[in-house]
């Protein structure tokens, strides 16, 4: 089918139209072909333009010669000259049906982007949404009836006017008069930047709100577990309140009180000026971490390796410091490492050593050394009383007329804690300054065995783990269950095996005759007897009559029966003061004949 049309069938005129596109509206365009004119000759058919066929692919122009065209419906007319094909629409009109027409007017627009009037027709898309507007003062004044004017003809104002051209009456729009949505005005991209502004804000503080939660939620965890933490390491170490280890029968976590570990030295004060000693356990529990020191009266009644009961104060002189360790292994039912014989002029150099020592004094203490009485005080009572090496040796030995040993054995108490919290806790430095001491200490103990064991106490009394405990020891220097429990069990660890009361009747023998031997014939006697011997002492004069004594009248049988033992007459047996832990006391007079007994 051929898209030329004659013009004398259709009516529009003498000459014919060809299809030229579409207009805006989708309407058909026509233009006016002119008349061909003969062809002067006439050459072969040439498909690939080798012979000068005008078709250009690239429209370039060149051969571009005055050669029949190709008509592929071998129509038989002849044009004078063939229009080249341009498909790019660079200035040769695109005749696809090889007509021969040569236009001269509107190149072929196979996508209707350029309207018969010249203007930039809208895409396909922006065609189909679009927003008339308002006429404008300079179409009202084109058009004072307000209606566009009607269309002139082929040329006319409005566009080109023919066949398919719009019929009377009807509006014609052009471009510029609508307004296209997709089009953005110009307050677009400030909406779009305050948008994103908007949105970018609102995530910063949502995100702000979610670090913020997030550190909170992160703050109340470490809260909690440093709690759990804590409360788990005060019931480990038995300081959680309630869960103490005297009314639980654990310390340490779930660790019984006699599986726990602990290590104990025992030291003497020599008092090597007055006389007498001072006797007391070191326990450092490695279990529990506390540290304690155990003051032991000179009553306590011990067994000799022979059998004879006898107190703390004269196993320490006569049997030594060996000797006295194992008693007290038997009696407290502990372990005690080793023995640290201190005597007073070490404990002087060892305060010194430390840097003095600050304590809570109970009493005023005179100068041992001042020679006139009335002299002012060498320790002060009062809080906080900084006390130097030989202040110190005077307040843990005195004792006031009048007061019980315990006294002074509370005194020495302190002045050994007070040592402990001065003392380094790096066990090389605390060995240094127990070599600098420079005293002979009783075997297995060395200088850096006791080094190392005084420094991890003083690191217990640093911390406030420390603490100084009393043995409870009854009259006649026995302990019981019920007094012994607090201290042998619960910070030693034993068990209170002290002699049997009931087993024999102990019998405590001063010697005043002046005979040195008969001391020791007496105790051959009354072993024989079987009654139990204790040591007391030597008197400081001798006594013409021998006393046989007993406090308790239960006992005055068991006195007449010491007596009759060694030979005493039946007045010797008189009510009185008895020593401590014997059930008679017996003070060896001239009168007393070995050889009759």
């Amino acid at each position: 089918m051929n898209d030329r049309y004659d013009t004398g069938d259709a009516g529009y005129g003498a000459a014919p139209y060809e299809l030229v596109g579409y207009d805006e509206h989708g309407q058909p365009v026509y233009r006016q072909i002119p008349a061909q004119q003969a062809p002067q000759h006439e050459q072969p058919y040439d498909p690939y333009g080798r012979q000068g066929y005008g078709y250009d692919p690239y429209a370039t122009g060149a051969g571009q010669q005055q050669t029949p065209a190709y008509d592929p419906y071998d129509t038989g007319q002849q044009p004078a000259a063939a229009p080249g094909y341009d498909p790019y629409g660079a200035g040769n009109p695109y005749d696809p049906y090889g007509t021969g027409a040569h236009p001269t007017a509107t190149p072929y627009d196979p996508y209707g982007q350029t309207a018969p009037d010249g203007r930039q027709q809208p895409r396909g898309a922006e065609q189909t949404a679009y927003i008339p507007q308002q006429a404008g003062p300079a179409d009202r004044a084109r058009h004072p009836g307000g209606h566009e004017d009607d269309h002139a003809g082929p040329e006319g104002p409005d566009g080109p006017t023919g066949p398919g051209a719009p019929e009377d009456g009807d509006r014609d729009y052009r471009t510029e008069q609508f307004a296209f949505v997709e089009d953005p005005d110009g307050d677009s991209e400030d909406v779009i930047d305050w948008l994103k502004f908007t949105e970018n804000r609102t995530e910063r503080r949502e995100e702000a709100r979610r670090r913020a939660r997030a550190r909170v939620v992160a703050l109340v965890v470490v809260l909690a577990l440093v709690a759990v933490g804590g409360v788990g390491w005060l019931w480990y170490t038995g300081k959680l309140p309630g869960l103490s280890s005297s009314g639980s029968g654990t310390g340490a976590g779930s660790t019984p009180v006699s599986a726990q570990k602990r290590d104990v030295i025992v030291v003497h004060l020599h008092n090597t000026g007055k006389g007498g000693t001072s006797t007391a356990l070191l326990v450092d529990n490695t279990t529990t971490q506390q540290g304690t020191t155990v003051l032991l009266p000179n009553s306590l009644a011990v067994s000799g390796d022979d059998g004879t009961a006898t107190t703390l104060a004269k196993s320490v002189d006569d049997d030594g410091a060996s000797g006295t360790r194992d008693q007290l292994d038997t009696v407290l039912g502990t372990d005690i490492q080793g023995s640290w014989r201190l005597d007073t002029p070490y404990l002087q150099n060892l305060v010194d050593l430390v840097g003095n020592i600050d304590l809570d004094t109970n009493a005023d203490v005179p100068d041992p050394s001042a020679k006139k009485k009335g002299a002012a005080p060498l320790v002060h009572q009062g809080k906080a009383q900084t006390l130097s090496g030989k202040m110190a040796v005077a307040y843990a030995t005195y004792r006031a007329p009048g007061e019980a040993q315990n006294a002074q054995l509370e005194r020495f108490g302190q002045v050994m804690q007070g040592v402990l919290r001065k003392l380094s806790s790096d066990p090389s430095a605390a060995t240094t300054t127990v070599q600098t001491l420079a005293q002979i200490l009783d075997p297995p103990l060395t200088d850096k065995d006791l080094g190392t064991f005084l420094a991890r106490l003083a690191d217990l009394a640093k911390g406030g783990d420390y603490r100084t405990a009393l043995l409870p020891v009854q009259p006649d220097g026995t302990l019981t269950a019920r007094t012994g429990d607090s201290v042998v069990k619960d910070i030693l660890g034993g068990t209170a095996k002290s002699p049997d009361a009931g087993s024999a009747v102990r019998v405590s023998v001063q010697n005043a005759t002046g005979v040195k031997d008969d001391t020791e014939k007496a105790r051959v006697v009354l072993l024989n007897g079987g009654f139990t011997f204790l040591e007391g002492g030597t008197a400081s004069g001798t006594q013409s009559a021998s006393k046989v004594l007993y406090t308790d009248a239960a006992d005055k049988a068991n006195a007449s029966e010491v007596a009759k033992t060694l030979g005493l007459p039946a007045s010797a047996v008189a009510k009185g003061s008895v020593s401590s832990g014997a059930d008679v006391s017996v003070v060896l007079g001239g009168d007393y004949k070995p050889s009759a007994s």
